[in-house]
């Protein structure tokens, strides 16, 4: 697979790591195919009770590797690709999922948080999906997730209008579970999921089921148009030029 996402496996959790720090955590192909194993293997083990997702000092991710990414979706269709199938999978864990931020969480690291049961964030964390500024849609299924979270207007501020959140805006949407210091991110993200794992699986799979039952198939749905028309921004001449801009920029 790829030394960019670190698994490890332990007292039934599946913790995956998100490990580029030199390139800001930006995901590859090879990374969401490591991380669609990871979850896949872990939906299917019976030692696995609750999947754990972080990533390094003060960066979670600053979203898709661009070059890699523009590649991949040079055709304008991404239905069925690794990206695709990671949003799919995230959506449909029947297993605990907590997740712990630090830092930047760009575009899908603030999206991959919409599908988590519990997320910890530092207060340093900034949520920012720049969508429109790259001439492109809401993904993850967060144009339908944000609005029943946190409502229309912070979900239009977060999503249509750019605008970045604190984790502590964050925490008061409804989008994230707690806010807690650097130095204790991590030990309290595990401590959090070693709790989950302790109960009994069968009720908590019950229970997350039921808390998620009314929007599974729409958030299956709104992802899958999500998708459809993300390709076709790709293929606009806005975004041709929003990212022509921004490669600039980056040089």
């Amino acid at each position: 697979m790829t030394d960019h996402i670190r698994i490890e496996r332990r007292d039934g959790l599946n913790i995956i790591r998100l490990n580029r720090p030199e390139k800001k955590n930006a995901l590859t192909q090879d990374m969401y195919a490591a991380m669609n194993a990871a979850l896949e293997e872990g939906e299917a083990s019976d030692e696995i009770r609750v999947h754990v997702m972080l990533g390094v000092e003060g960066i979670f991710t600053s979203g898709n590797d661009i070059a890699d990414f523009m590649k991949m979706a040079s055709g304008g269709d991404l239905s069925g690709g690794e990206v695709h199938r990671f949003l799919h999978n995230m959506a449909g864990l029947k297993k605990p999922f907590v997740t712990g931020a630090d830092g930047i969480a760009v575009g899908i690291g603030t999206t991959i948080h919409f599908h988590a049961d519990m997320t910890f964030a530092t207060p340093r964390t900034n949520f920012h999906t720049p969508f429109t500024d790259l001439a492109l849609v809401p993904e993850a299924g967060s144009s339908l997730l944000v609005p029943h979270l946190a409502g229309h207007q912070r979900a239009y501020a977060m999503l249509a209008a750019g605008l970045p959140f604190s984790a502590e805006e964050a925490r008061e949407a409804g989008l994230i579970w707690k806010v807690v210091e650097e130095d204790r991110l991590e030990s309290e993200t595990l401590a959090a999921a070693a709790a989950l794992a302790k109960k009994p699986p069968e009720a908590m799979a019950i229970a997350k089921d039921l808390l998620r039952r009314t929007e599974r198939e729409a958030i299956s749905s709104r992802i899958d148009e999500e998708v459809r028309l993300f390709g076709e921004r790709l293929k606009s001449a806005e975004a041709m030029a929003a990212f022509q801009a921004f490669m600039m920029r980056k040089k």
